[in-house]
């Protein structure tokens, strides 16, 4: 495939509902949703939903392919290296190109997910639990054709962009094509199936993660950390809907940072509160997430939670020690001089919790690329703990399974000089008739086991009544 400079686009405006599009572009093959929606600002302008994907890219380990739409393949090792090389032949998130700030950041490039799992690719960790999961490493396709609904001026547009130098009458046929199939689907919607799930059981019980817990402690009165993410894992099976989990997921946690994908027999469901970063042009931007409480049962109760922990002196703490981790991870990639914190604390309250927000940006150097980006700040380290590495090598010691995608990220690498990723928490894997979910919280010095494990299960309510229609955190099934 040849790379135009400046692609041809097509652009109509579609007189679509756009709290249908999901239902119907998440059944189209290999969907791609990144959903937000109004009530979050500025990080909730703009959804994207895409389908078709012209290639599509995985590794496993060190092994990586590439699927053409022509139904090749391409394969090699050095996943990373293979990834800034297709980040390249597209020219995706290029610090030289200053995207449009009134226009939808995402013009066509790369969606998907890069796991927790790809960290040994980064570093030298252990690995003590096998592999458990069927997702891979990595999975990023590339997509040239997306609805993208605006929220802020409630416009729902449909773009075609021509990555790969087909010429203005192949986008427009393809434009023809999802406007046609779009109206179709709107006029005569497709019944979605329900899921149906058995109970929910977790990879510990309570006392091991007591002790998990008071294990990680040891480590931090012992000065090796001073701040661990520590995690359980929940899994269920039986009749399994991706979509239908999504949607209903949209509708009990709205986040700004959602996510749906689909292929084959398996499915990432995301709502996550947090970004990772983003990069505009040459700004990249991080916002770390540390502190919970729930929110409350009356308007009194939970205002008096929120001020509770705009005040806790432990959560501040912790958001203070990753606002610095993300400094110095920013530092690795951006001119010196140019990481600054823009908010050091801010509440922010979502559907079933509040929590503690920092805001962190720099200026990257003109020499580095996407993968570049990747390499410095992946894993976040609002999900790993502070110094990084050791945290890292703790919670492998501590956690019974692999973290598979869970506090990885989601998002894209695109064209016009833009990318954005999530934090993959408050996310559930669908492999075939099997879904998990992962849900934890940072360990510091005056962390107290039952309180964090209560933290657990506040952040993972709003999966678990997607999952059983429960609501209770001690009933699981």
């Amino acid at each position: 495939m040849g790379v135009p400079e400046t692609p041809t686009i097509v652009k109509t405006a579609l007189d679509l509902a756009a709290d249908r599009l999901a239902a119907t572009v998440g059944a189209w093959p290999e969907p791609a949703i990144l959903a937000s929606g109004s009530g979050f600002g500025a990080a909730g302008r703009w959804t994207i939903l895409a389908a078709y994907p012209r290639l599509v890219f995985e590794a496993v380990g060190d092994r990586w392919s590439i699927r053409n739409d022509d139904g090749s393949y391409e394969t090699g090792t050095d996943p990373l290296a293979a990834l800034a090389s297709l980040a390249s032949r597209f020219r995706l998130a290029e610090t030289d190109q200053t995207p449009d700030a009134d226009a939808c950041p995402f013009q066509g490039g790369l969606i998907g997910f890069l796991g927790y799992d790809l960290a040994p690719s980064l570093e030298r960790l252990p690995r003590k639990a096998d592999r458990d999961s069927k997702l891979p490493d990595v999975r990023m396709a590339l997509y040239d054709t997306a609805v993208v609904v605006d929220h802020e001026k409630d416009a729902v547009v449909l773009y075609a962009w021509d990555l790969t130098d087909e010429g203005r009458e192949a986008i427009e046929r393809r434009a023809r094509f999802w406007r046609r199939a779009l109206r179709r689907a709107d006029e005569s919607p497709r019944p979605l199936g329900a899921s149906s799930l058995g109970p929910l059981t977790s990879n510990f019980d309570r006392d091991d993660y007591l002790k998990a817990v008071g294990r990680a402690l040891d480590y931090i009165a012992a000065g090796d950390v001073f701040q661990i993410n520590l995690s359980q894992r929940f899994a269920a099976t039986g009749r399994v809907e991706p979509l239908d989990l999504f949607l209903r997921l949209q509708q009990e946690s709205p986040a700004p940072f959602s996510a749906f994908l689909r292929w084959r027999n398996l499915a990432v469901v995301s709502a996550s509160p947090e970004w990772f970063y983003q990069t505009r042009g040459d700004l990249i931007t991080t916002r770390p997430i540390k502190g919970t409480r729930p929110r409350g049962a009356t308007p009194e109760a939970d205002q008096a939670l929120a001020a509770e922990l705009s005040a806790s002196a432990k959560d501040r703490a912790e958001l203070t020690m990753i606002v610095d981790l993300e400094r110095n991870d920013l530092g690795r990639v951006c001119q010196f001089g140019s990481v600054r914190v823009v908010d050091s604390l801010v509440l922010e309250s979502y559907a079933q919790v509040h929590h503690l927000v920092a805001t962190v940006e720099g200026r990257l150097r003109p020499e580095i690329g996407p993968v570049d980006v990747i390499r410095a700040v992946f894993p976040g380290g609002s999900i790993t703990g502070a110094p990084k590495i050791r945290a890292m090598e703790i919670i492998d010691e501590l956690e019974p399974t692999r973290r598979s995608l869970y506090t990885g990220a989601i998002g894209y690498l695109g064209r016009g000089g833009a990318s954005g990723f999530n934090i993959a928490i408050r996310t559930v894997l669908v492999e075939g008739d099997r879904v998990g979910y992962q849900v934890g919280g940072g360990i510091v010095a005056d962390s107290d086991p039952e309180a964090e494990f209560e933290e657990t299960m506040h952040k993972g309510r709003g999966l678990r009544r997607v999952l059983t229609g429960k609501d209770d955190p001690n009933d699981l099934g």
